[in-house]
Parts: structure tokens; C-alpha cells; sequence
């Protein structure tokens, strides 16, 4: 349903070449150049400027692209949802994700997605993102939810949402009291640290090594496996640990938690939904629609 004369202009705006877009949409050039000049006539202005062979968008036709892949994101879900609907949407979906993003991100979505789609059975399994990653690799999981830095080659790593991990301590810790500490000064800490393969762990440790930080000179006080056990360690002692902002919300607004600064060091990441290459099916979409649909 969506208008062929957009997605005509919407490849020749990508190639900027009109024999390219001819090929990539197999049809001839004249009628590429017929389906230009028909989107032009309509609108009252041009669209691209002509330099011989040589063509590049106008000002107008610049807005025009970024409306357009609005549009064409928008009827992609619409087909989605429809073919869903159609389907009466039934199946199971196996998801599996982080830690983090299952105690913190992830159940809200699998609620809303769950009063959508009723007839979907959706189940749920938590590790760390190198165990994930296996399971999925494993075919254990249809679908996962991870953060870090990790990069396979056989799987497909789709941007979800932004985090940023942040140091915190007890609002009554009194080894730092001032709210922006150097990154010498951090190498002093007591920290709890999360263990080996844990996505968290790995960007802290990607993003120290920028800074010429190792992350096995810092000061570890104990290692543990869940941001829970963290979080509750932290309350009764005066050690120090990386968590996500995502993770301590209640703990800031009951004053129970302070964030604390390092001067040039910021620890963002994004949450990436996984899957195999080449293994993306209609439940797998149509859950990572919804939540890049919701805020």
C-alpha cells in the first residue's frame, strides 16, 4: 500500500544515481525519472539537483527523506502487526536476557506485549550476556535482551535503548563525600565488581582501558553475581560499585544510594536485542516493535 513513487524516490535520495535505483527497483530509468518528476509536479518544488549524470537532494528534498523513512518505518510495522492479527498471533516466544535487563528493563514490556498478544506464550530466563549469547547461539532461545561490548559475528545486534552505568555508594559512606572524585582517587576504592562474562563488567573494563586503567589494578573488595546482592552489600558497608542507573532509581529517591562522578569518565552503553543472522521470524520482530514502540 505504500506509494511505489516515494519508495522510488526514497532509493534514488540513497544511490543518487538514477541507473542504480532503476536496477534496485527493476524498472527502467525513464520510469524512475517519470515517478521524480511526478512526486515534484505534486509537491511544487524540486527535489533533487541536476549536475549532469551527477545528482544530490535539495533542501526540500532532504525533508522529504526523512519524512519518508518515517513513513516507511510506520506501514513496516503496520504489516507486521496486521500479518500478526491475522495470524491470530499465536506461538511461544523464549527470551533470554541480562541481568539487568531482566530485574529493571524488561518485565514491563513482556506485561503490555502479553495484553497485546494474548495468544503468545512468552517465557523468560536470566544470565549474563555471555551465557545468553550461548543460549542463543544453543538455539535454548528464540530471542535476547543483553548489554555490553560483545560483537559476534553470527549474531545480529539490534540497538534497543540507552544506559549509563554509574559508581554509587551509601548516602552515609563517609570515605568520599564529595560528589566528583578523580580517576587516581577511584583506584583507591573498596569495590564489588560483577563477575567475568557479566555485560556491565565489560564496558567498565572497555572504558577504563581507554583511560590507561586496567581493571585488575583496581581495588576489588569482593566479586558477586546479581545487582540485588550488590545493592544490598552496599547499604551495610562503605565499599563503592558500578551499577545501572536503570537499577537504582528507588534507591536514590529514599536517599538510600549517591551517585558519585569521575572527572572525564562517562559509562554508556546501549541494550541491544539478539538474535542468529539470517533467523529473524514474525514473533521476534513483532516483540522488538513493541518495545522500540513504548517509551
Amino acid at each position: 500500500m505504500f506509494d511505489f513513487r516515494l519508495k522510488v524516490f526514497y532509493v534514488v535520495a540513497k544511490r543518487l544515481n538514477f541507473t542504480k535505483a532503476a536496477a534496485e527497483l527493476y524498472i527502467s530509468q525513464p520510469a524512475v525519472s517519470k515517478h521524480i518528476q511526478e512526486l515534484e509536479t505534486y509537491y511544487a518544488t524540486k527535489l533533487f539537483h541536476r549536475n549532469g549524470s551527477r545528482i544530490r537532494l535539495t533542501k526540500t528534498g532532504a525533508h522529504l527523506l526523512k519524512n519518508t523513512e518515517k513513513l516507511m518505518e510506520l506501514h513496516r510495522r503496520i504489516d507486521i502487526e496486521m500479518a500478526a492479527h491475522e495470524n491470530n498471533s499465536k506461538g511461544t516466544l523464549k527470551i533470554g536476557a541480562s541481568t539487568t535487563v531482566a530485574q529493571y528493563y524488561l518485565p514491563k514490556y513482556i506485561a503490555s506485549f502479553r495484553q497485546k498478544y494474548p495468544d503468545i506464550q512468552v517465557s523468560m530466563v536470566s544470565n549474563n550476556t555471555e551465557a545468553i549469547e550461548n543460549m542463543l547461539t544453543e538455539n535454548q532461545i528464540d530471542l535476547g535482551i543483553v548489554e555490553g561490548q560483545s560483537k559476534r559475528q553470527n549474531i545480529k545486534y539490534n540497538p534497543i535503548t540507552k544506559d549509563e552505568i554509574v559508581l554509587c555508594t551509601r548516602t552515609s559512606n563517609q570515605l568520599i563525600r564529595k560528589p566528583l572524585i578523580s580517576i587516581e582517587e577511584l583506584k583507591n576504592l573498596p569495590l564489588i565488581l560483577r563477575e567475568s562474562g557479566s555485560g556491565s563488567l565489560d564496558v567498565i573494563a572497555s572504558i577504563l582501558s581507554q583511560h590507561g586503567v586496567n581493571i585488575s589494578g583496581l581495588k576489588k573488595e569482593i566479586e558477586l553475581q546479581s545487582t540485588e546482592s550488590i545493592k544490598s552489600y552496599l547499604l551495610h558497608s562503605d565499599s563503592f560499585a558500578f551499577l545501572s542507573i536503570h537499577s537504582i532509581f528507588k534507591e536514590l529517591r529514599d536517599n538510600e544510594l549517591r551517585i558519585i562522578d569521575i572527572k572525564g569518565l562517562e559509562f554508556e552503553r546501549s541494550f541491544f536485542g539478539i538474535v542468529n543472522q539470517g533467523d529473524m521470524h514474525k514473533l521476534q520482530e513483532l516483540f522488538l516493535d513493541h518495545i522500540s514502540a513504548l517509551p
